[in-house]
């Protein structure tokens, strides 16, 4: 492995999230994640393009599940190396970035970070009704990912508002604003740290033959999850969020990576 492969890294994200997002822009393929108008429908492109719909098996169970993959692998790799290369600084690296994933998408001392810049860029905290309204609704909705319903909060529903028969229930989300693309975001940063615990593996051994075949397995592992996430960014950067949501996304990844490198630089 070159010893430059964290460039190698960067550049393979750099051209994938770059070519997405101007294919996306030349045939009108991505989607607008931020308008409460549009997003609560599924993608325009949906019937003839697989990779559009947000429920297709990449998206559900590898880009939502991403940050698991990202730990099996680190932890299958990091458990199998030999001695010398299970050093304190990679698993310093991984809380680094494993903090990072739950600051900027679960919890800051309240909100995350990806949706406090939302809110503070003129977000709403909207709820989708099934008729295809949006209804705005206080900011802590969302914060606490609240399931409402006419029953539990009536004074959401605006009089006129039908509902389906039924106890119908919806779960308010951020829109407008300045929607940054968390999957950009987790995906280049998964990529460049999984990429850079690689390292230690060639850098420990003189080459493959010598692995035991449990970390050679943890290689070709880890390697599958590296490879599924650079498709991801691919069909995330054509299908979905505008471009600046995807660059800032991207931005903040290679940034979050960029700390993760601090410990010993």
């Amino acid at each position: 492995m070159p010893i430059n492969v964290r460039l190698l890294a960067v550049a393979a994200t750099t051209s994938l999230v770059l070519y997405g997002t101007v294919y996306s822009v030349a045939y009108s393929t991505y989607l607008d994640t931020s308008n409460p108008l549009i997003t609560a429908l599924p993608h325009h492109l949906h019937e003839t393009h697989y990779f559009a719909s947000k429920h297709n098996p990449l998206n559900v169970y590898f880009i939502k599940k991403l940050w698991l993959w990202t730990s099996s692998a680190f932890l299958f790799h990091f458990l199998t190396s030999p001695a010398p290369a299970r050093s304190l600084r990679r698993v310093i690296q991984y809380a680094l970035a494993t903090s990072l994933w739950l600051a900027f998408t679960a919890w800051f001392f309240g909100p995350p970070v990806l949706d406090r810049l939302i809110a503070s860029t003129g977000g709403e905290c909207v709820l989708h009704l099934p008729s295809g309204a949006a209804v705005s609704v206080p900011h802590d909705y969302c914060h606490t990912k609240s399931t409402v319903s006419l029953a539990t909060h009536p004074r959401l529903f605006p009089a006129a508002i039908l509902l389906p028969d039924g106890e119908w229930t919806g779960t308010p989300r951020l829109r407008k604003g300045h929607d940054v693309s968390g999957h950009i975001f987790l995906l280049t940063l998964a990529v460049l740290f999984l990429v850079d615990q690689l390292r230690w593996s060639f850098a420990s051994l003189p080459g493959a033959r010598a692995w035991p075949s449990s970390h050679s397995a943890a290689v070709a592992y880890t390697s599958v999850v590296v490879a599924a996430s650079l498709f991801s960014i691919y069909t995330t950067s054509v299908y979905f969020h505008t471009p600046l949501e995807k660059f800032t996304g991207y931005v903040l990844g290679l940034a979050s990576f960029a700390l993760t490198q601090l410990p010993y630089a």
